[in-house]
């Protein structure tokens, strides 16, 4: 038979978990829809709306569509949506001019958002990869990525959208230097949001999909960081720190939240994390089999994340949890 303790515990943690009420008052961790940032994936056209196979749930959106989600969102409490636009393959070229172009989707969606919903912040990716014809984030000079060369396209692609009204300019390409040079020539009162831990992932793939890019050679690691590195993203955070970032990123979130941890303790910046393509899809996937509860498992994650130090946090997941958060 089992009997009960015959001494008293003191010290029983379980008290301050035993109702809803108490357990939120005891709660460490709170993630609200103001922490959140939506990506989106724009394209040509109007009333277009396509799903995105390898993410359940995600779709390409016209500039259109775009702005009715980015209103609905923005009045549920989410601040800030990112733009990734789906290039038509015929605008691609070995540099990337696309991304510089003032007539490009990119510009108009900045332009339509701004003027329509002023106060949504709109945050612009900076690379070369959706625009590039070997779908590199870079130059490439004799089967290399030139860094130097690189800096040249990203500076006129970061000018030209911080021209075209978006709040935060966010270089994503892992060049080194780039938060300098882009950060010389904007304007003063566009911000920098560096990606600067964005590790070679196996979990970009269904990014990759969505805006339709593939390599024609080689691999992205000469540029994008080594998943074995932790003190390297440090030393990469304080660099992007001194050149005059405002706020940095981790890529991917959950398989990095040490990372994170050990940047948030280094850096006066606020610091982000990207909870990327692959980590969505596999929860998603998942739960289309019947094995997890999408809504639940999604929000433990982001949850995590914010615990480990996110400050914010972008996501495909925020209007899946959107009911829970409100």
């Amino acid at each position: 038979m089992i009997t009960k303790t015959s001494y008293p515990l003191l010290k029983r943690p379980r008290r301050n978990r035993k109702s809803p009420a108490i357990r939120s008052l005891a709660c460490e961790t709170i993630l609200s829809p103001s922490d959140l940032v939506v990506p989106f994936f724009i394209l040509e056209g109007e009333k277009r709306k396509e799903p995105i196979q390898s993410m359940p749930g995600i779709y390409r959106l016209t500039i259109d569509l775009l702005l009715k989600e980015g209103e609905l969102l923005h009045a549920q409490g989410i601040p800030a949506i990112a733009l990734f636009p789906v290039i038509d393959p015929s605008l691609r070229n070995l540099e990337g001019s696309e991304g510089w172009n003032p007539d490009s989707l990119v510009m108009r969606a900045i332009q339509t958002i701004k003027r329509e919903i002023p106060s949504l912040c709109v945050i612009t990716d900076v690379a070369l990869d959706p625009f590039t014809s070997h779908g590199h984030d870079g130059i490439v000079q004799e089967g290399k990525i030139d860094n130097d060369l690189t800096l040249e396209a990203l500076v006129k692609q970061a000018t030209c959208y911080a021209e075209g009204g978006c709040d935060i300019v966010a270089p994503s390409d892992m060049m080194d230097g780039r938060v300098r040079a882009i950060r010389e020539v904007i304007d003063s009162e566009v911000g920098i949001l560096s990606y600067t831990a964005k590790y070679a992932s196996a979990f970009y793939g269904p990014f990759r999909t969505a805006i339709g890019t593939q390599l024609s050679f080689g691999d992205k690691k000469t540029y994008q960081m080594d998943p074995s590195n932790k003190r390297e993203a440090v030393r990469e955070a304080l660099l992007d720190e001194e050149e005059g970032a405002d706020m940095l990123m981790v890529k991917p979130a959950l398989p990095y939240l040490d990372v994170l941890a050990e940047i948030k303790k280094n850096t006066s910046l606020p610091v982000g994390a990207y909870h990327v393509s692959g980590e969505y899809s596999m929860i998603m996937a998942a739960a289309e089999k019947g094995f997890l509860n999408a809504e639940q498992a999604l929000y433990e994650s982001l949850i995590a994340i914010k615990r480990a130090g996110a400050d914010f946090i972008f996501t495909y997941a925020a209007p899946q949890i959107l009911g829970l958060l409100n």
